[in-house]
């Protein structure tokens, strides 16, 4: 018995399991820093960008709507890699009857249609001839024919000499394709009005990104995710029936040309006014008068960009042309003389409402320009025609003339793209958020400030969708509803994966603006730090840690638990009083002890509006720090006057699930 006992004393206890750190304020696991790019979410010292400068001639066949044309592209390697094939991508696949898209937006699967399925099916882009050009010491031409392989929406095209680095190679394509009809979102072709307006985009075979990140980007195009494309400058030659009216990325650099005395003098006149100066007036819509002199049945419209990542253009013969000038900028607008009341959001004529929105345009340009980072680009354009609204650079796409407010809303957010990812080129494919959601939260403040007057403040009162999305009750209460009815998502999710824009939209724009006015609580802060980003990354390719690391960078903050929470899973808020006790400690002093909760995975700051017996009241600000070491905290401090009523988030600013637990006593 005795040496039973003593070997049972001798058996090891069992050891404890092993722990890991799962608090929300572990560090997020990023990337690894290198010498691309740096821990402090700056560009690293090799950091290095591919470049693709293009040449462009296209003409429209209006009859069929078939666009046929040839691209020069020369092509940089600042990589370290030596290429073998360059990647292009042919968005207009996506139409074709056999697309992946297609199968993917067939319905009922998704409500997809707008993308692709039975609305519009073509035959796709034939990229008809491909071969690298090479100009001898002497000024002899060679051209070499390569082999080029259609993979659904992307092409590979095999280089005759392997690309060295620092090495640089000029190709040769030639292109066709139907221009897709109405139903097809970001490009299109339809009747509107009294004529037919091409809105033309996605229509050149244009260079995928070969970064430091991923090598080729090449995902398919299946309709939702957008673009993530290389910095270049664009010489682009448009060949168009002469009645037609050309707006286009860039400077038009052949006015003398397309334009006549009377519109060029107009057009000077704008650059140097406050006010809009009509270029081609509603009553000039279609005279012959309104076009230069000369009897050809077309007209070639040259346009000039620099260091842009895309081209896009409309076209239409019924175009009434506005513009004004703000510090050099030509901000534009570019519509139909009339159009039919019943395409209309609500069945109003926008003639009227669009004669306002070159105004509307400056108005954008000069906004972000002072708030967040100077616009670069000479010239602005707002075009109105049958997509839904869509952006592009120094051109944007609108499909709404319903009324004023509701141009305002969609310019502001449309033309908030020139920042994002207009001049901060992020990977739209990947990671919509960085340029959708941040374009919606630069549109809060444009929003406000046009309107300054409105009830933000007050719940219930906003006039509209667009007020009421720029209050912080609205963005509060929005996340909430997703998070308590299943229809959550984190941002990092892919587009094309996302179940509904509001991982991509709303909620990046709600978690900046709640990161802005209550997580810092020190706007300026915020400000100084957001500008730091767009300065270091402009006209580069930034990824999330490059932001999250460049925020934290500015800011002097550790937000790994914000970031993951919300960016990366679906964490949600539910703080609580539990409870509220007062009684004297041992030195006699009456301690009233507060007895917080944070019940959700994601922690916030806490607010408190403690009210007192005598009526009086106090707000009290702790930091989220309580939550260090666990999810239960005490607010204990002695008052002069006993504490009756205990409120958390008395302004209802964060996105809490259960706000009946926010108050002390609570209600029955």
């Amino acid at each position: 018995m005795i040496a039973l006992l003593i070997a049972a004393l001798q058996q090891s206890a069992p050891l404890p399991p092993a722990a890991a750190d799962t608090s929300p304020f572990r560090r997020l696991e990023l990337p690894a820093p290198s010498l691309t790019r740096g821990a402090s979410g700056m560009p690293g010292p090799r950091y290095w960008q591919q470049r693709a400068d293009y040449t462009i001639r296209v003409s429209l066949d209006t009859a069929t709507h078939l666009l046929s044309g040839s691209a020069t592209i020369r092509y940089a390697n600042h990589s370290p890699d030596t290429l073998r094939y360059l990647w292009f991508h042919l968005e207009q696949n996506l139409f074709r009857p056999d697309s992946r898209g297609a199968a993917l937006n067939a319905a009922p699967n998704s409500a997809g249609m707008r993308f692709a399925g039975t609305w519009f099916q073509g035959r796709g882009m034939t990229v008809t001839t491909a071969a690298a050009v090479r100009r001898a010491r002497g000024g002899t031409v060679t051209r070499s024919p390569l082999t080029a392989r259609v993979n659904g929406t992307a092409l590979r095209v095999d280089l005759d000499q392997p690309l060295a680095p620092a090495g640089t190679v000029t190709l040769d394509l030639a292109f066709e394709y139907q221009a897709p009809e109405k139903g097809t979102f970001r490009t299109v072709q339809a009747p509107l009005g009294e004529g037919r307006v091409y809105e033309i985009a996605q229509w050149y075979p244009r260079v995928a990104v070969y970064d430091d990140v991923r090598g080729w980007n090449t995902e398919q195009y299946l309709g939702n995710g957008e673009f993530y494309l290389e910095y270049g400058d664009f010489d682009v030659f448009i060949t168009v029936p002469r009645s037609f009216i050309v707006a286009a990325t860039g400077s038009l650099a052949n006015e003398a040309e397309v334009l006549t005395p009377a519109q060029r003098a107009r057009l000077a006149l704008a650059r140097r006014s406050d006010s809009t100066v009509a270029i081609i007036a509603k009553a000039e819509v279609g005279h012959p008068a309104s076009r230069p002199a000369g009897d050809g049945p077309t007209l070639t419209w040259h346009f000039r960009a620099t260091n842009v990542r895309d081209f896009a253009w409309a076209a239409a013969p019924h175009f009434r042309w506005d513009a004004v000038g703000w510090e050099g900028i030509l901000a534009q607008a570019f519509y139909p003389a009339t159009a039919p009341p019943s395409w209309t959001w609500r069945g109003w004529p926008p003639d009227s409402t669009w004669a306002h929105s070159a105004e509307l345009v400056r108005f954008a340009i000069r906004h972000y320009s002072e708030k967040w980072f100077r616009y670069p680009y000479p010239t602005a354009t707002n075009v109105h025609g049958p997509t839904g609204s869509m952006e592009y650079p120094m051109l944007c796409f609108c499909g709404t003339g319903a009324s004023v407010r509701d141009l305002t809303a969609v310019t502001l957010h449309e033309m908030a793209h020139q920042w994002f990812p207009m001049i901060v080129g992020s990977n739209e494919t990947a990671h919509a958020w960085m340029d959708e959601g941040f374009a919606d939260f630069l549109k809060v403040y444009g929003w406000r400030t046009s309107y300054p007057n409105e009830p933000f403040a007050a719940r219930g009162q906003a006039v509209d969708h667009w007020t009421r999305m720029a209050s912080s009750w609205a963005l509060a209460d929005s996340w909430t509803a997703a998070a308590t009815r299943g229809r959550d998502e984190p941002p990092m999710i892919h587009p094309d994966r996302a179940r509904s824009g509001w991982s991509q939209y709303t909620k990046p724009q709600a978690a900046l603006y709640l990161l802005r006015h209550h997580v810092l609580d020190d706007t300026t802060r915020f400000d100084v730090a957001f500008r730091e980003y767009i300065r270091r990354w402009a006209f580069r390719h930034p990824t999330p840690a490059d932001f999250f690391r460049t925020m934290e960078d500015a800011l002097g903050e550790d937000l790994s638990w914000f970031w993951r929470g919300v960016f990366y899973r679906t964490d949600i808020v539910d703080l609580a009083v539990d409870s509220v006790v007062a009684r004297p400690d041992t030195t006699g002093r009456r301690i009233t002890r507060i007895h917080l909760a944070s019940r959700g995975g994601l922690p916030m700051p806490v607010v408190l509006r403690l009210t007192f017996a005598d009526s009086t009241a106090q707000l009290v600000r702790l930091p989220v720090e309580i939550w260090y070491r666990g999810d239960r905290y005490v607010y204990a401090r002695e008052f002069p006057v006993e504490v009756s009523r205990v409120q958390i988030d008395p302004e209802e600013v964060l996105p809490d699930v259960r706000r009946e637990n926010n108050v002390w006593p609570s209600t029955p």
